[in-house]
């Protein structure tokens, strides 16, 4: 009797598909094994190679490793320096590169730094204006020529920006939208140079948002009678201002005024630069703080609207100041209040040598006429020095020198009038 037997079914075909990132993570799998492997060869094999001559070991063994210590050779990194290359490459000093060379820490190899090196120079940008755009940020080195500094070159060329103004911008920042913020302030200030001195102390002007944040800043700030040159004109810490939340400009102007001082003054544009990151409770305990000291409210009135930026002093230079001027030199809490510079004046370097200064001339019988305290601190350097150092110095020897030395913090040990 004959048994048929079926004939087997072919099994269906079901394609599949990998991941592209399950691959890229297998390939970084099949990486560090092999990193792995050659750091074993390296640090277990090499040395029983070297410790025990070849005869020890079985001859089928010899050629396997010898193949895989020739692999290993053959894969090594070659050796570089960070510094050398920042240095030879990129134009910066030694005291330069070793602190560029810190930020460097990851890099493995210089075909990155190079390509980059090399596509600035292919651009027409001097190696100075590398170098400082590398010390500004060494970062800029690891920047993708193809992703990154192609086409910023290409879109910021066409703005009308020169290759070393370009460079000086990537190095402040690479990411992200840049046409419309660039375009925006230098109509605002007129003025490359200006934006980019501001951006390097405030790198979120080129990344804000101009409808969400800049330009409603820009409107509280107008209200107020303050433009965006006035700020900027002030210091590289207020330029902070422009990309603030407007909630929180509205907040710091209400603080202002609290304290009496008036929108139309020419005061409140300064006060509102150096209290605008002061909190209500911070300032609370500085007012506090100087009616301790023995000010009145009336005299912190005075006081917040000729010079408001005494608010933002430190307790520390606060209570050198107004310590020197009431107990050394005798003046009244109020007379500082009317005249508050004299509390922003360095002691060590104006206010004491002038002061023991005149002292001096005094009891040598040498200035007879009593002279405003403030009239003698506000001088400027240069009308002090005519009128009550260069007169006398023939007759007080060593005068002209002990006031400079003073002046720059270096009284001599046993002056005679310091």
């Amino acid at each position: 009797m004959c048994t048929i037997v079926p004939f087997p079914q072919k099994k269906k075909f079901v394609p599949t598909f990998r991941c592209p990132a399950a691959a890229y993570v297998s390939a970084d799998r099949r990486r560090r094994r092999r990193h792995a492997m050659i750091h074993h060869l390296r640090t277990r094999v090499l040395p029983l190679l070297l410790r025990y001559p070849p005869s020890h070991l079985p001859a089928s063994h010899l050629v396997p490793l010898h193949c895989l210590l020739s692999t290993t050779a053959s894969i090594s990194p070659k050796p570089f320096s960070a510094k050398d290359f920042l240095v030879a490459d990129c134009g910066l000093t030694r005291a330069q590169a070793l602190k560029a060379s810190r930020r460097l820490s990851n890099l493995t190899s210089l075909s990155k730094p190079e390509a980059t090196v090399a596509f600035l120079l292919g651009h027409g940008v001097p190696r100075s204006d590398i170098a400082a755009a590398v010390v500004a940020d060494p970062s800029l080195l690891y920047a993708s020529v193809g992703m990154v500094l192609a086409p910023r070159f290409a879109e910021l060329s066409e703005l009308g920006f020169s290759p070393s103004q370009i460079v000086a911008i990537l190095s402040i920042r690479r990411t992200g939208a840049l046409r419309g913020n660039l375009l925006f302030w230098v109509r605002i200030f007129d003025s490359y140079p200006k934006l980019l001195f501001l951006a390097k102390s405030n790198r979120e002007l080129l990344s804000a948002s101009l409808e969400k944040v800049i330009k409603p800043s820009l409107t509280i700030l107008q209200e107020c009678g303050i433009s965006a040159r006035d700020i900027a004109g002030l210091s590289l810490y207020s330029c902070r201002l422009f990309t603030v939340k407007p909630k929180f400009l509205v907040d710091a102007v209400a603080r202002v005024e609290e304290l009496g001082v008036q929108r139309c003054s020419w005061m409140f544009c300064r006060a509102l630069a150096a209290l605008a990151f002061k909190s209500k409770d911070v300032l609370a305990r500085k007012i506090q703080f100087l009616h301790a000291l023995g000010f009145s409210q009336d005299d912190l009135v005075k006081i917040a609207k000729k010079a408001a930026l005494v608010l933002a002093l430190s307790d520390k230079k606060i209570q050198r100041s107004v310590g020197f001027l009431m107990k050394d030199v005798g003046l009244q809490a109020s007379y500082i209040a009317r005249r508050p510079a004299l509390i922003m004046y360095s002691v060590e370097r104006r206010l004491l040598p002038r002061y023991s200064l005149l002292k001096l001339l005094r009891q040598k019988g040498l200035l007879d006429v009593e002279l405003d305290y403030y009239s003698m601190a506000s001088l400027a350097e240069k009308n002090f020095v005519q009128n009550f150092v260069d007169p006398y110095k023939d007759s007080v020897p060593g005068l002209v020198d002990e006031y400079a030395s003073a002046c720059r913090g270096k009284a001599p040990k046993g002056s005679a009038w310091l």
